[in-house]
C-alpha cells in the first residue's frame, strides 16, 4: 500500500500541471496572433474595435496609436490594443442589403388598400 500512495503525489501533479501548461500555451497563441493582426493593420483596412464601433484604418504609422476614420472626414485616434479584429467586406451582405432596399421600394409603391369596414 506504501508504493501506491507514493504514486499518488506525483500523479497529482502532473494531472494538474497538464491543463495549467495547456492553457498557458493557448493564451500565448491567441497574443501573438492579436499582436500580427495589429502590426498589420495598413491605411483603407476596415477594422473593428474592442468595443464594437466599424472604422476605416486611416493613419497606422504610430506604434501605439491608430488613426480611424468612423464616417466621412470624422478621424479618431484610438490605441492600437483597442482594434479587435479585421473586418472583411462579403459581396453577397451587400448584394442582400441592395435586394432588401428594392423589396422595401416595391412594398412603398404598391398600392394600399383602406379598411371600408367600420
Amino acid at each position: 500500500m506504501g508504493n501506491l500512495s507514493s504514486l499518488m503525489f506525483p500523479l497529482l501533479l502532473v494531472l494538474l500541471a497538464v491543463p495549467l501548461f495547456l492553457s498557458a500555451r493557448k493564451q500565448k497563441r491567441a497574443v501573438a496572433e492579436q499582436q500580427a493582426l495589429l502590426n498589420s493593420l495598413e491605411p483603407g483596412d476596415r477594422v473593428m474595435t474592442t468595443s464594437g464601433l466599424y472604422a476605416t484604418v486611416a493613419d497606422a504609422s504610430d506604434e501605439t496609436t491608430i488613426e480611424l476614420e468612423i464616417a466621412d472626414g470624422v478621424v479618431t485616434t484610438w490605441l492600437r490594443q483597442a482594434v479587435r479584429e479585421k473586418v472583411v467586406a462579403d459581396a453577397d451582405e451587400t448584394d442582400a442589403v441592395v435586394d432588401d432596399v428594392e423589396d422595401a421600394d416595391a412594398v412603398v409603391d404598391a398600392p394600399v388598400q383602406q379598411d371600408t369596414k367600420k
